[in-house]
C-alpha cells in the first residue's frame, strides 16, 4: 500500500513540474529571444523532459504494478484517450525542444526570431494537459469502461 502512496505521489509530483514547466515555456515565449533567453528555456525544456519521463514512469508502474488491478485501466476507452493525449503532447513537444536545443549556443545577446509555429505548439501542449484532469477525473468515476 505505501508503494502504491509513494508512486502515486511521485506522478502527481512530475504532473505538477510538467504543468509548471510549459506554462513557464508559454509565458517566457516571446517573437524575438537572445541566445541567453533561448538557454533558459532549454533548461525549462529539460525540466519539462525530466518531469515527463518520471510521469511515464510512475504512471506505467501503477498501470501494469502496484496500483488497481490492470483490466481497470486497460479496459477503459478514456484512459486510452489520455495515453494518446500523453504520447501526441510528446511528439509535440519535439519540435521547441530541438529548436531550443540548437538555438542556444552562439553570443548570448543575439537576437533569434522565434517561429509562430513553436508558439502554437505550446499552446496545442496546454490545451491538451488541461485536458487530461478530466479525463482522469471521468476514469476514477468509472466513466468509459468497456
Amino acid at each position: 500500500m505505501y508503494i502504491e502512496i509513494l508512486f502515486r505521489y511521485l506522478h502527481f509530483i512530475s504532473l505538477f513540474a510538467l504543468v509548471a514547466s510549459v506554462v513557464g515555456e508559454h509565458l517566457l515565449l516571446k517573437p524575438q529571444m537572445t541566445r541567453g533567453e533561448i538557454k533558459r528555456m532549454a533548461i525549462i525544456d529539460g525540466i519539462y523532459g525530466l518531469a515527463a519521463i518520471l510521469a511515464v514512469g510512475a504512471g506505467l508502474t501503477l498501470w501494469f504494478g502496484v496500483g488497481k488491478p490492470e483490466e481497470v485501466y486497460t479496459q477503459n476507452w478514456i484512459f486510452h484517450t489520455k495515453v494518446g493525449l500523453a504520447i501526441l503532447m510528446g511528439l509535440l513537444s519535439i519540435y521547441p525542444t530541438v529548436f531550443f536545443i540548437r538555438q542556444r549556443k552562439g553570443d548570448a545577446a543575439e537576437l533569434v526570431t522565434i517561429p509562430s509555429a513553436i508558439k502554437w505548439t505550446i499552446r496545442m501542449e496546454l490545451l491538451i494537459i488541461f485536458t487530461i484532469p478530466l479525463l482522469a477525473t471521468m476514469m476514477a468515476r468509472g466513466i468509459g469502461r468497456f
